[in-house]
């Protein structure tokens, strides 16, 4: 088996607002917003959004009414800290950082260089609206 992904589910605080967001964001990663499809899990009791592409799918859900007033942190245990999108160049980087900044993505840092992660580590760090963590990062040393 190979360790790779089929898909990512994650509860945001407000659907509507998350997919606004989302509508932006995920355009940026590949993902074509016409393949996305809703669905409410009766018996879960939460609404879904999903964002399909042929290599991932990526699904927004709603919370369950007794957690829809809760905080997200990334902190606590079993809470996702962030997600990393892998770039093929710094270029990528640079470009999503800047439609990053068309919309309501809050930047935590730029694009630049974490020689702490890597020789070659480049990324910028963003939240979503509800305050969910995300990197694009290259780790190719670089453009050619």
């Amino acid at each position: 088996m190979n360790p790779i992904i089929d898909h990512i589910q994650i509860t945001v605080k407000d659907l509507q607002v998350a997919e606004k967001f989302y509508d932006q964001f995920l355009p940026i990663l590949g993902f074509d917003i016409k393949n996305k499809v809703r669905a409410y899990i009766e018996a879960h009791d939460f609404h879904v959004i999903e964002y399909t592409h042929e290599l991932l799918a990526f699904a927004i859900t709603s919370p369950r009414k007794a957690f829809v007033n809760d905080s997200i942190n990334r902190r606590k245990p079993g809470a996702l800290h962030h997600l990393a999108f892998k770039a093929e160049s710094r270029a990528e980087v640079d470009h999503a950082y800047q439609q990053l900044l068309q919309f309501e993505a809050t930047i935590v840092t730029p694009p630049q260089r974490y020689p702490e992660y890597g020789e070659h580590y480049y990324a910028v760090f963003f939240k979503d609206p509800g305050n969910i963590k995300y990197e694009i990062v290259c780790t190719k040393e670089s453009d050619s």
